[in-house]
């Protein structure tokens, strides 16, 4: 629904869940996401919300169900909208379904470091590491100064038997975070 098609009511209604959000008060921003959005249903702001409440509280398949509806409702709206999906969805252990709600979050917005990272993180979990040495690379790409892209992508090359590999990171990592390239080399046996 356009700005324009929203009435006073929704917009007192939007404020006050703000309100209630910034003074901690989540149960009862629920609460209104839920008033939201039996008169607007659909609603991407009172979804999206509701969604990151739920998720607070513990309330994951129902954060998820939300998310769902938000980008099936919305699909085009927000990259985020989808790495919070993917997000719950691998915090879930739904890897499956996780993969393609981070692959529309990076092909939304391809420099979502945290989509390809999280992308890089559930391809390693199901073993599938020819795909997550790629969105571990492209995370690296966006966030060079991150040690955790390069501590996964050289634990990922030492899977794959590239010792060689992961010696190089070692060795990038000791330039900007040594502590990290200790911790590898401790982990690894291997020394850059």
């Amino acid at each position: 629904m356009s700005l324009k098609g929203h009435s006073l009511g929704y917009w007192r209604l939007k404020l006050q869940a703000m309100t209630l959000l910034v003074f901690g008060r989540n149960a009862s921003a629920e609460r209104t996401f839920d008033t939201m959005l039996s008169l607007w249903p659909g609603d991407a702001y009172a979804l999206a919300s509701r969604a990151h409440v739920l998720a607070a509280r513990g309330a994951r398949e129902l954060a998820i169900a939300d998310a769902q509806a938000l980008v099936a409702r919305h699909p085009q709206r927000s990259a985020a909208d989808w790495f919070n999906l993917a997000y719950l969805l691998e915090e879930a252990g739904r890897y499956d379904e996780a993969i393609p709600a981070f692959r529309r979050a990076v092909e939304l917005d391809p420099k979502l470091d945290r989509a390809w990272y999280g992308l890089g993180l559930t391809l390693i979990r199901l073993q599938r590491l020819d795909e997550a040495v790629e969105a571990l690379k492209h995370n690296t790409q966006l966030q060079p100064m991150s040690p955790y892209g390069w501590y996964q992508l050289a634990r990922v090359h030492l899977d794959r038997h590239e010792p060689d590999e992961t010696r190089k990171i070692i060795r990038h990592l000791h330039g900007f975070e040594p502590k990290v390239a200790a911790q590898l080399e401790r982990e690894t046996g291997l020394a850059p």
